[in-house]
């Protein structure tokens, strides 16, 4: 009995780190703010690039910094660093949002702010629901997401 309680404490236990461990708005917010930050003390070109690395300071497990120009072209993706170059502002996810058309929109009207829309989960293969916050830098922006409750 004691050992089948020790285990269930210990699947307890696990289940609460993993719990808190996934990232919230908050902590996507805060990677902007500091690639933002990095890119103003660093410059554009070393921010591009260390943001672009997998293992860089800008990749945290699930959470990553990317960059797109206002017309669309990925300067940077710590999560898919292939997407560089790419032009992505007719990207849709599976409902038909054009979501990186509406970052650029938002980069540029507003500054900053949130963007809602679906992806493609890397381990299940599945949509799920994603916000991103996106955030102005001359003429493109800076921005990471988290997975929507």
């Amino acid at each position: 009995m004691k050992r089948l309680f020790s285990v269930l404490l210990i699947c307890f236990l696990m289940a609460s780190v993993s719990l808190a461990a996934e990232p919230t708005k908050g902590d996507a917010e805060a990677m902007v703010k500091k690639a933002v930050a990095y890119v103003k003390a660093n410059g554009k070109d070393k921010a591009m690039a260390e943001f672009n690395n997998p293992q860089g300071a800008f990749v945290s497990g699930t959470l990553y910094i990317f960059a797109v120009d206002f017309n669309g072209i990925t300067l940077a993706n710590g999560g898919t660093p292939l997407l560089k170059g790419k032009d992505m502002k007719g990207l849709k996810d599976k409902d038909g949002k054009a979501f990186i058309a509406e970052m650029i929109s938002v980069a540029k009207s507003k500054g900053s702010g949130w963007v809602d829309y679906n992806w493609v989960n890397k381990v299940t293969k599945k949509p799920e629901p994603k916000t991103s916050y996106v955030q102005k830098v001359d003429d493109y922006f800076v921005g990471c997401g988290v997975n929507r409750k």
